[in-house]
């Protein structure tokens, strides 16, 4: 191939020194048709190809290749034919004699036509955009995975970004309630997938139904929703590209911390730290476009909005109620009775009616059982023989007091004494612990073990009175001597013995 600077040379010659083109030729021994291209072309054009080239061995599979290539287009990824895979097909189906090298071409090149290309695009402000991300952390010691909710002002590139244990409805609600609270206003719109948490069906005219819980959110701060496609992620690429930037700046390394609050508070703090970055392509900082959304938000922020998921449910006849694969426990006086669950994302209330009659921490796990013994005593008061068994008892950390009251109420009472016990622990459905164990305390150091005793004991401390637990005034109240057991009294109980 001819170089430029021949090009240079042969050009000037005709252009500039008046040369004819033959003369041009013999003085640079080239061809005149040459000289000719030269002229044309101020630089070497290349090759030229003026028709496609010929495949004898592959033109009559072409169809073939294509209908192949066409099909895996409604297949999962990973099952779809890599170029050696129909290669062997062609081969052992259809008798192909060519080579792997201009199936893989053409595989190629087919592939490379059908990429698909996106538009530019403009976002007015106001808007938004929120989505559901995944990522490794250790919350506690323990290394689980994190879902985390971003919220994205696609005009100002403005994000707000919280973590949770699950992708769960009441985690969908409380990142909405949270990312505006941190906002200070109620966006025009908000483009999400078709998550199930906010779609319940995808009509036939491609219209959606909203789930309840989404309806409500939307009814309490009155944006408007946008859906995009079926598995086109890029129709929100906002967040789409917010999702892994706060993966790969926000969580690397691995975040540990103590609990989800420490974490979050963490993702809060890089939130705000992003707002004086200025991006590529623009002359203001985050923060100084930020200003042009909240402008442009269409209402100011309501009371924030109840970030729960309400399931009616059946009080069992072990007075539990199930939310989400796991049992809460209920005072046992409802029992079989209709009762609302309330999940949020760390706590689980249940009402019946109008009246909150358990709250619980929320449980990740399964099959789990979450139990508060308070729930079981008047129960077990009745059922006495239970309380050694009883399962929401089990494991209930009680001050030593209680042990040593338990002890010399049975010595005295025998199972009347268990009975008297659960009466004492049932002081701690009205009051705090602490007065209870304080109280129980105080009257084993005053011999006067009962119940009766131990209640007006806690009453005096709670209305800071002294209290008047004269023995002759309570003949009722037995008094009991606990006596310091001494080596001496050993002793002479062995001599005995032996004598």
């Amino acid at each position: 191939m001819k170089g430029v600077e021949l090009y240079a040379k042969v050009r000037y010659a005709v252009r500039i020194e008046g040369l004819s083109e033959r003369a041009a030729a013999r003085r640079f021994g080239i061809d005149p048709r040459t000289v000719s291209k030269m002229l044309a072309f101020s630089v070497p054009p290349g090759y030229r190809r003026t028709k496609p080239p010929v495949k004898p061995k592959l033109d009559a599979f072409i169809a073939i290749i294509d209908r192949i290539l066409a099909e895996d287009k409604g297949r999962p990824k990973k099952q779809q034919h890599t170029a050696k895979r129909i290669f062997e097909r062609l081969r052992d189906e259809y008798r192909f004699t060519g080579g792997i090298t201009i199936v893989k071409d053409y595989v190629a090149g087919w592939r490379q036509r059908r990429q698909e290309m996106f538009v530019p695009l403009v976002h007015p402000p106001g808007h938004a955009q929120a989505d559901f991300g995944e990522a490794l952390g250790i919350i506690g010691g323990v290394e689980r995975k994190l879902h985390f909710f971003a919220f994205d002002l696609p005009h100002s590139d403005a994000c707000f970004v919280v973590a949770y244990p699950a992708e769960t409805t009441e985690a969908f609600c409380d990142g909405h309630v949270r990312a505006l609270t941190f906002f200070g206003g109620v966006p025009r719109s908000i483009l999400y997938d078709n998550t199930k948490i906010a779609v319940a069906r995808i009509l036939g005219d491609g219209r959606r139904q909203r789930t309840q819980t989404f309806s409500e959110l939307q009814s309490h701060y009155l944006f408007a929703d946008r859906f995009g496609r079926p598995g086109k992620g890029n129709d929100k690429g906002k967040v789409e590209g917010l999702v892994g930037f706060a993966r790969r700046n926000f969580l690397v390394p691995v975040p540990a911390f103590e609990n989800f609050e420490a974490l979050n508070a963490h993702l809060l703090t890089c939130c705000c730290r992003r707002m004086g970055e200025r991006l590529r392509g623009h002359s203001e900082t985050i923060g100084e476009r930020l200003q042009r959304d909240l402008a442009a938000f269409q209402m100011p922020l309501p009371v924030p909005y109840d970030a729960c998921e309400k399931v009616p449910t059946t009080v069992s006849s072990l007075s539990l109620v199930r939310y989400r694969r796991n049992d809460y426990s209920v005072p046992t006086s409802f029992g079989h009775r209709e009762v609302i669950v309330r999940g949020y994302v760390h706590e689980v209330v249940i009402a019946c009616g109008t009246e909150v009659i358990a709250r619980h921490p929320r449980s990740y796990e399964r099959e789990d059982f979450v139990f508060d013994p308070l729930h079981y005593l008047a129960l077990i008061e009745q059922k006495i023989n239970a309380l050694d068994q009883a399962a929401p008892l089990a494991g209930w950390q009680l001050p030593e007091e209680f042990a040593t009251l338990r002890r010399l109420l049975e010595a005295r009472m025998g199972k009347q004494g268990k009975r008297e016990f659960v009466q004492v622990l049932r002081l701690m459905e009205a009051f705090r612990i602490d007065d209870v164990t304080a109280a129980v305390g105080d009257a084993i150091a005053r011999g006067a073990i009962g119940f009766d005793a131990i209640k007006h004991l806690v009453l005096c401390r709670i209305e800071r009175r002294p209290p008047r637990l004269d023995m002759t005034i309570y003949p009722y109240l037995p008094k009991a001597t606990v006596a310091t057991t001494s080596a001496r009294s050993y002793m002479d109980l062995l001599a005995e013995v032996a004598a």
